[in-house]
């Protein structure tokens, strides 16, 4: 019978990185003015209380604001308003948070947004230390590889490079990392074969990178395919890996639906 999981220490380096970012972001920035923003879209009262208490801003506000075009805010109070709402942020993108898909959110925090790369060293090093945290979890609890690569893109968005973060993924040690990194080779390989890897939201993304770093990944599929040799999964990735790496096709046909190819289903 299978060993179970041990997510502990995943967990607990999360509410570590969210105690950083408590202490960080204890005393954020004041604005200087009340908040500007499309009343068409935001309601006056709503602005009011983005402005207010941080700790008081209601979920479904919080979630509106992250998702809310960049233009519709005032270019010099949009860094500061997602400095002050940071840690409510971080825990509105953990697993057990309420968001679905973080790529957009996460985006906004890029250069042509909240530019978190020129934050405060100290602000910046603590959402940098969440992100890693965040990026370990998605890796090991078993979720799919889409909602990693959401997860990946809106981190590497936010900071403008997705390199650090593949090579902090591959990093990763440990047998949970490892089936992770197998079910991510087999998942992106095949999307990539079959032309269909893209990112939802990161424009300036370029799919080869992740195309150039998988095969990097195949010495650890290999051995972990070697340990678990009923796994086909392991196996899979090896086949798919191995055929990225060669410039050829997938060896699998693309999923379609018998029943629609034969006319019963319109």
């Amino acid at each position: 019978m299978p060993k179970p999981v041990d997510l502990e220490p995943y967990h607990a380096m999360w509410r570590h990185a969210l105690a950083e970012a408590d202490r960080v972001f204890a005393s954020p920035p004041e604005l200087d003015r009340p908040v500007h923003g499309c009343t068409y879209c935001t309601a006056e009262s709503e602005l009011v209380m983005l402005g207010g208490d941080p700790a008081a801003v209601p979920d479904d506000l919080l979630g509106h604001f992250m998702r809310e075009v960049v233009s519709h805010w005032d270019e010099d109070q949009y860094p500061v308003l997602w400095r002050r709402l940071m840690p409510r942020a971080l825990r509105y993108w953990a697993p057990e948070g309420d968001c679905v898909d973080p790529s957009r959110e996460l985006g906004h925090l890029g250069q042509d947004g909240a530019r978190l790369v020129d934050w405060p060293a100290p602000e910046r090093a603590a959402v940098e230390r969440a992100f890693r945290a965040l990026l370990a979890l998605a890796l090991v609890d078993g979720r799919s590889p889409s909602d990693i690569v959401d997860l990946l893109e809106g981190i590497s968005h936010a900071t403008g490079d997705i390199q650090p973060w593949l090579a902090y993924l591959a990093g990763l040690p440990g047998p949970e990392a490892d089936a992770g990194l197998v079910r991510l080779g087999l998942d992106w390989a095949t999307e990539l074969l079959w032309e269909e890897f893209e990112f939802s939201w990161w424009y300036d993304g370029d799919p080869q990178v992740i195309a150039a770093w998988l095969p990097t990944q195949r010495a650890r599929v290999a051995a972990f395919a070697a340990r678990h040799p009923r796994c086909k999964t392991a196996a899979d990735a090896l086949i798919a890996l191995d055929s990225l790496q060669a410039g050829g096709y997938s060896p699998w046909l693309y999923p379609y639906n018998p029943k629609k190819s034969l006319g019963l289903i319109r």
